[in-house]
């Protein structure tokens, strides 16, 4: 999927760099992404969350704000509200662009700017804030220790995680004097909260305040043993997955209808990992699924093999159509497993005489028919497993056409 470098001008003049993650087919809505204190638009969890969501249509505007990662400014002289009003800007560039964002995303103290700044962009339908504090003054945690250095100097340097920077004396003034149980309490947009039990840096108990104070609709979803970061992919995807599955009732994806030629529509496949074998595998705006190899091949481990989604495509085919004739048929089939190993063998051992010096793939399915079910019936059923389409497909012989397309 494409990403564009783009640049716009945040809420002091400054010029702020983003990043415009781009599905590779049509716009379905458009997003915003906040990034947590400190990091950037390039953070782990930005990055991966952002092209999860284009990869179900979303596109998703990623950006530094002001004095942080490829943004002008001095971040010390920033405060939790010039945040928000960089969150407006943002908003208002796309706005302008013809991409009114329909969706904010937040993490940590980047969701809770995105509650602030709801309210201020008309477009948005739909908030998901991940790890984030309910009230900005519980950043000032993080750095309690250097209060009377800051309150002295005007500005002192702190460690946030392994991150220095110089926080202002204008940054805990303002997050000490704001609320946002008000705002909270008159969103007037879906909310989804995603926090982990285990965060380390935000407690729990931040999602149960946003939580409580929210009107409906409202969604909670625990992230299990993820950290505050989303450092490991899994947690990561499984925050994108959420936010995607959850926003599509509020946001009203539309997919456009299939291209001629292609009834079913297009199975796109994006490579999510270059170091590994890791893609995304994206059927429209509502079906996604991970391939990957085994780790002893050099893969995560993360989805199916390709061979896996063939032989899965090939079991659930034979299920289908059993199925579909048992219940034309009114027979007392209860339930259908079946279970498909594939292997490469020599064709002679597959009886298939006449491409002697070639090695062919064999597919062996072992179908289990529960139900009271006569012989006769049971016997038909096989018969039937064999008129499978995908089993037709594999027994003949396929063209497939490639063609590279444009940049």
């Amino acid at each position: 999927m494409p990403t564009e470098r783009i640049t716009f001008a945040g809420h002091g003049g400054n010029t702020l760099a983003a990043r415009l993650e781009q599905p590779g087919g049509p716009v379905l809505a458009t997003a915003v992404f906040a990034h947590c204190f400190t990091c950037t638009k390039d953070s782990l969890a930005a990055t991966r969350i952002s092209r999860r969501l284009a990869a179900a249509g979303i596109a998703v505007l990623r950006f530094d704000f002001t004095g942080l990662g490829g943004s002008e400014g001095d971040f010390a002289e920033t405060t939790f509200s010039s945040n928000t009003d960089d969150l407006v800007a943002a908003c208002e560039f796309l706005t302008e662009r013809g991409m009114a964002p329909s969706l904010l995303v937040g993490h940590s103290l980047g969701g809770t700017a995105v509650l602030a700044a709801a309210n201020r962009v008309p477009s948005v339908k739909a908030i998901a804030t991940i790890g984030a504090p309910a009230s900005p003054h519980m950043v000032v945690e993080q750095f309690a220790d250097a209060l009377p250095a800051i309150s002295a100097d005007g500005a002192a340097e702190v460690l946030i995680g392994d991150r220095a920077v110089r926080i202002g004396a204008d940054f805990v003034r303002d997050v000490s004097g704001t609320s946002l149980t008000d705002r909270i309490a008159n969103l007037d947009k879906a909310l989804l909260v995603l926090h982990a039990p285990r965060d380390e840096v935000v407690a729990l108990s931040n999602a149960t305040e946003i939580f409580k104070h929210a009107k409906h609709p409202k969604s909670y979803v625990t992230l299990d043993t993820a950290d505050h970061l989303l450092t490991d992919p899994r947690d990561a995807e499984y925050a994108a997955g959420m936010i995607t599955a959850w926003a599509e009732r509020y946001l009203e994806l539309r997919p456009p209808a299939p291209p001629i030629g292609a009834p079913e529509g297009i199975i796109r496949v994006s490579e999510a990992d270059p170091s590994g074998f890791l893609n995304d595998v994206q059927a429209g705006p509502r079906h996604h699924v991970l391939a990957d190899e085994p780790e002893a091949y050099g893969g995560t481990d993360q989805g199916m093999s390709p061979y896996g989604f063939l032989s899965a495509g090939l079991g659930a085919c034979t299920s289908m159509t059993i199925r579909m004739y048992a219940r034309r048929k009114n027979w007392p089939l209860r339930h259908i497993r079946v279970d498909v190993r594939h292997d490469k063998v020599h064709a002679q051992d597959a009886s298939m005489p006449t491409m002697p010096h070639k090695g062919v793939d064999r597919f062996i399915r072992e179908i289990t028919l529960l139900g009271d079910l006569t012989e006769e019936q049971r016997d038909r059923l096989l018969q039937i497993a064999d008129k499978c389409p995908v089993h037709d497909t594999l027994k003949q012989t396929s063209v497939v056409e490639t063609h590279l397309m444009e940049k």
